[in-house]
């Protein structure tokens, strides 16, 4: 954060809660994937003073939280005003969450508070516009979470404020959200005005996920959508409508990727203020030098289980091999499942035109509605493990009579001597149950809706039968991975780490954590430029593809050439070496820190940042100034200490009212007088107004040597500018550039005055500001802006 050093940016925070939706609520999403294995990080930087908020799960919880009484929360102001939610009938757990780093957490029991439910949905149509049908069960509870949240954020600012000991020493806190399902919180918190900065993540807009699963050219048509039309024909305009309002309602807007920012600000219409990549805990998956040795001991439990699986027909070289595999939730044309098994069926073709002696064995793992297992997958299981408990009876019987006759002086004289004939009887039956007329199944569950399933039916379609002839071999497993399976009984990090490669060639991603998974564990992988993991690391490195990262053009290429692309990735993936392969697994693995959230954190840590300098633009000019004495008093000198006491003054000068929760003065004599007074009715409502619309592109700091710069090269330079990690344009985060030409804003204006805000009129401008300076007529804090 430039020279504003984090000791002085993190003690005022008693509470910065992050809520999360995903938290209890689902454990296989990439959401809980996301606030999971950032735990540590935000901890080590908060320690007690972060809390995780969530809806209470009792099927799991009890497993997952090491509650707290209530007469032993720490805590002052988080006791009174738990007692004060508990005193009104809501129920909630507050504990620790027993994952890396413990972080506190309450999750609140939505059905608590589900006999207000008409109330809040009447109240959510009156103060904001957004429809609730009673039929959505997932919306129901998304709005009673929601006010139970605001609920409880307003009632701990208000006691902490009361017990703060001088006003100098009341809290400030920031709240993160995550995706629209915790949406109607903010909505409140903003409606209240209530003064707590937010940030608002979408990790995938929800009209983007449901238009990309329909047939429709998504990216090239993207700026055509008429939003509200869509999402009505979709049956979601009402989520749509918690999403869109979450989005212009918080302080800072990001997302998790550059694909998705560009999706955002034409879905969402908001420009997100910046990017927040998703990273991992690195060191859950660090393995050192041993990675590739768990690879071998991970890869023959797999084998074990190719070989019970193709029992009868194991009529390839296990030890020339590959396992390739897919992975993710079941949906057939975002993930690419679609141009996966077309690939696949292209690359079988070339193996055989070839004659390769390399089989590939491809796993699709996505989770589908099933009966049961199927008979042939079990017995397959089986009849392996009854030729291995043979073998091994035999293997201990002769291992008996050699050290016998050893033992007495004698040899062997012939094979009768080491295996008895029922011996031999007994390994005779376990070969002979080996055989089977039927071929090796394609999928190893009872699916309830086989004849319309869409994997199988395309696997039909290219005849991917897992014939002896054939060298690409299918095995559909639609069921998340765990050590309890009866049939592929290996927890899913341990499948990764033994097989060859991660295919992942998806429509709509995000972001994409399966891909960031098997870099992390040393395996090579292969992603598209749609998916947000292809776009950072195509702007990371070079050549992506000697770090076994393979990135499949979907956004400039056909489906065919794209398919053909993924194909020929396949293929000179198979013609490697076994050296090439593990020296690749070498030059992957070592991409890891790349992902660590000690370096991703850093993201997060600017977007807090953001959010307190527009919610409280004094508080953050006084933090400012108070880092920069710091680092003049450590020996550091600053050019512009005159600009910092301008700043300040400024900054001391505005009142403590709404002028620091988002509103700004016209600047009149008679308008600040009315505001010393108390009168308010001169101010305008700080409105975000739209930016340029910009491509998916690296970050750039488009703000090096800018004073040499001569007013042309300088609007250049500005206009260049892509969506990046956070967007440099004072406290209020307005692009600079983009204000001196001023902008139509007339279409957002109309949206926000439907939600019933405040000085949405369509007379409102945009504030003028100088080159270098804000509406406030201060500079930005260096090291927030472009990164």
């Amino acid at each position: 954060m430039g020279s504003c050093k984090q000791g002085a940016y993190m003690r005022v925070h008693p509470l910065p809660p992050e809520n999360g939706p995903d938290l209890f609520c689902s454990q296989v999403g990439g959401i809980y994937t996301v606030i999971k294995t950032k735990v540590p990080v935000t901890v080590g930087e908060y320690n007690d003073r972060y809390c995780l908020i969530g809806p209470l799960s009792y099927k799991t919880a009890h497993i997952e939280v090491d509650s707290i009484e209530d007469d032993k929360i720490e805590s002052d102001v988080m006791r009174a005003t738990l007692a004060t939610l508990r005193d009104r009938g809501i129920n909630y757990m507050y504990g620790r969450w027993l994952t890396d780093g413990n972080p506190l957490v309450l999750l609140f029991d939505v059905g608590s508070a589900s006999h207000r439910m008409d109330e809040w949905k009447a109240d959510l149509w009156s103060i904001a516009g957004i429809p609730s049908p009673p039929d959505d069960f997932e919306t129901n509870e998304a709005i009673v979470f929601g006010y139970l949240v605001a609920w409880f954020l307003g009632e701990f600012k208000h006691i902490a404020g009361q017990r703060a000991l001088s006003e100098t020493r009341k809290p400030y806190i920031i709240a993160h959200f995550h995706e629209w399902l915790v949406g109607v919180a903010l909505v409140l918190l903003r409606k209240r005005n209530v003064a707590i900065a937010t940030v608002f993540t979408t990790h995938a807009t929800l009209l983007g996920r449901y238009l990309c699963a329909g047939d429709v050219d998504f990216y090239n048509n993207l700026k055509y959508f008429d939003v509200d039309a869509e999402a009505g024909k979709r049956g979601i305009y009402h989520r749509y409508c918690i999403e869109r309002a979450a989005t212009h309602c918080a302080d800072v807007f990001t997302t998790v990727s550059h694909i998705t920012a560009f999706e955002s600000e034409y879905l969402l219409k908001r420009k997100p203020d910046g990017v927040l990549p998703n990273g991992l805990n690195v060191v859950k998956f660090s393995a050192l030098h041993e990675f590739q040795n768990m690879h071998a001991k991970s890869k023959e439990k797999i084998t074990e289980f190719v070989r019970g699986h193709f029992y009868g027909h194991l009529n390839f070289d296990l030890d020339n091999t590959l396992y390739f595999f897919t992975a993710g939730r079941y949906e057939y044309r975002n993930k690419g499942v679609d141009m996966f098994i077309e690939s696949l069926a292209r690359l079988n073709a070339r193996l055989k035109h070839s004659n390769s002696k390399t089989t590939v064995v491809a796993f699709i793992i996505m989770p589908a509605k099933t009966h049961s297992y199927t008979v042939e997958a079990l017995k397959g299981q089986a009849v392996i493990k009854q030729l291995r408990d043979t073998v091994n009876d035999i293997q201990q019987s002769i291992g008996k009579r050699l050290f016998e006759s050893a033992a007495r002086g004698g040899m062997p004289t012939d094979s009768a001597s080491i295996i008895s004939a029922e011996d031999l009887s007994h390994l005779k039956r376990r070969v002979f149950a080996l055989k089977r007329d039927s071929l090796p199944p394609i999928v190893t569950h009872n699916l309830v809706d086989d004849a319309t399933d869409p994997i199988l039916n395309q696997l039909r379609k290219v005849q991917l039968f897992n014939n002896e002839h054939d060298r690409v071999k299918i095995i559909f497993h639609p069921e998340f991975l765990n050590a309890n399976n009866p049939v592929l009984g290996i927890d899913y990090e341990e499948f990764v780490r033994g097989c060859h490669l991660g295919v992942f060639p998806s429509y709509y991603e995000p972001w994409g954590y399966t891909p960031g998974e098997c870099t992390v564990m040393g395996v090579p992988s292969i992603t598209t430029n749609l998916s947000g993991f292809g776009c950072f690391m195509e702007e990371m490195i070079s050549i992506p593809s000697d770090y076994g990262i393979y990135i499949v053009d979907r956004r400039m290429k056909s489906v065919d050439e794209s398919c053909d692309q993924l194909t020929a990735y396949m293929e000179n993936f198979c013609n490697k070496t076994r050296r090439q392969r593990i020296n690749q697994r070498n030059r992957t693995e070592r991409l890891s820190d790349l992902l660590d959230w000690k370096r991703m954190g850093l993201d997060y840590v600017k977007a807090r940042w953001v959010a307190l300098r527009r919610k409280f633009p004094e508080y953050a000019a006084r933090l400012q100034q108070l880092a920069e004495e710091d680092d003049v008093a450590t020996g550091y000198s600053d050019a512009d200490s005159d600009e910092v006491t301008a700043r300040m003054a400024l900054a001391l000068a505005v009142p403590e009212s709404e002028l620091g929760h988002g509103y700004e003065s016209d600047g009149a004599a008679s308008t600040m007088a009315r505001q010393l007074s108390g009168d308010l009715s001169g101010l305008r409502y700080n409105t975000k107004v739209p930016r340029p619309a910009s491509m998916p592109g690296s970050p750039k700091n488009i703000y090096q040597d800018i004073d040499a710069l001569d007013e042309e090269e300088f609007r250049a330079t500005i206009m260049s500018n892509p969506a990046g990690l956070f967007y440099d344009g004072g406290p209020d985060g307005y692009d600079d550039g983009y204000l001196h030409q001023g902008g139509d804003v007339s279409g957002l204006v109309d949206s926000v005055k439907a939600m019933g805000m405040k000085g949405a009129d369509k007379e409102y401008v945009p504030p003028a500001v100088s080159r270098r300076g804000s509406m406030y007529g201060t500079n930005h804090v260096d090291g927030i802006g472009a990164s």
